[in-house]
C-alpha cells in the first residue's frame, strides 16, 4: 500500500516543530516547510500527499498557495488549512474552492490528526484509479499515430465502417488496426477499452 507524505507549511517554527512530532509520532511520513514560496520552489513529486498549511504567510501566501496548488495536482494533494479566528470567512470561502478542511488555531492536536486520517482514507480510495490511469497512459504512448486514431475513434463510438470512411483505409484494415490497439491497451473487450479512453481523458 502507498503510504502518502503529510506536508507542513507555516513559517513558525514552533509549530512547523510540533506537527512534524504529532504526525511522525502517529506513524505518518512528514515534511515541514517554511513558507509557500520555499515549498513550490522544491515542490515534491509525490502522485498525491495531504498538505497541512498556515494562510497567513509572507512572500507566497496560503490563498496564492492552495489556487496553485489545485492547478498543478488537484484532488490528489488534498489541502487543510490552518487559520486564526480573524481569517475564518477565508477559509469558508477556501472551502468552497476545495480546500478539504480548516481548522482554527490553536486547535486540539487529535483534531488535525483525525482531519489528516480523513484526507489519507481519501487518498487510499483514488490511489487504484490514479495507477491505472498512468498504465493506461504509458500503453497510449505505445501506439503509432495511425493506431492513436483508430483508438480516439473507437472511444468516441465509431463503427469499423465509420472509421475507414474517416481514415479513408479499407473495414479490413480498421480490424487489423483494432486489433493491435486492443493488444498494446492490454484491452480484453471494447468496454475496457473505453474505459481506458475515459480514464486518460484527452491525454
Amino acid at each position: 500500500m502507498i503510504q502518502h507524505s503529510v506536508f507542513i507549511i507555516d513559517d513558525d517554527p514552533a509549530m512547523r516543530d510540533s506537527l512534524l512530532t504529532l504526525f511522525r509520532g502517529a506513524g505518518m511520513r512528514a515534511r515541514a516547510f517554511p513558507g509557500g514560496r520555499e515549498f513550490l520552489d522544491g515542490l515534491p513529486d509525490d502522485k498525491s500527499a495531504c498538505v497541512v498549511t498556515d494562510i497567513r504567510m509572507p512572500q507566497v501566501d496560503g490563498v496564492e498557495l492552495i489556487h496553485r496548488l489545485h492547478a498543478l495536482r488537484g484532488a490528489h494533494w488534498p489541502i487543510i488549512v490552518m487559520t486564526g479566528h480573524a481569517d475564518v470567512p477565508l477559509a469558508v470561502q477556501l472551502m468552497k474552492a476545495g480546500v478539504v478542511d480548516f481548522i482554527e488555531k490553536p486547535f486540539d492536536p487529535n483534531r488535525i490528526l483525525e482531519s489528516v486520517r480523513g484526507c489519507m482514507l481519501s487518498l487510499a480510495t483514488l490511489a487504484p484509479a490514479l495507477e491505472a490511469r498512468e498504465a493506461a497512459m504509458q500503453r497510449l504512448a505505445t501506439l503509432t499515430p495511425r493506431e492513436r486514431q483508430v483508438f480516439d475513434a473507437l472511444i468516441d463510438g465509431r463503427s469499423n465502417k465509420e472509421i475507414a470512411l474517416d481514415l479513408n483505409i479499407s473495414p479490413r484494415t480498421v480490424e487489423i488496426f483494432r486489433a493491435k490497439v486492443m493488444q498494446k491497451m492490454e484491452a480484453d473487450s471494447l468496454s475496457a477499452l473505453v474505459r481506458m479512453g475515459l480514464r486518460v481523458g484527452d491525454a
